[in-house]
């Protein structure tokens, strides 16, 4: 997470108006840069799901301490927090 959030936002889904709010507002919120992009899909409600899908992993997998290092700070900047 950062300072200065930002969202960029892709999808073939055609009624993205409040899907595409709730993604800028959540990268606002938490201080994060997003980038959302479903490539194809038919069907609006599948693509939507696939990306609060993917954002929950991404997430998931960023917030999870690795075990082989379990005793570092998790930030490829070495510090949590604080100012830059």
């Amino acid at each position: 997470m950062r300072s200065r959030p930002a969202s960029v936002f892709s999808t073939t889904c055609s009624s993205t108006e409040l899907f595409k709010e709730w993604f800028q507002a959540f990268a606002q919120a938490a201080g994060a840069t997003l980038h959302v992009e479903c490539l194809y899909g038919d069907n609006d409600h599948h693509i939507v799901e696939s990306c609060f899908k993917a954002l929950a992993r991404a997430l998931r997998d960023a917030m999870e301490i690795d075990p082989r290092k379990a005793d570092a700070v998790p930030s490829t900047k070495g510090t949590l927090g604080g100012s830059l």
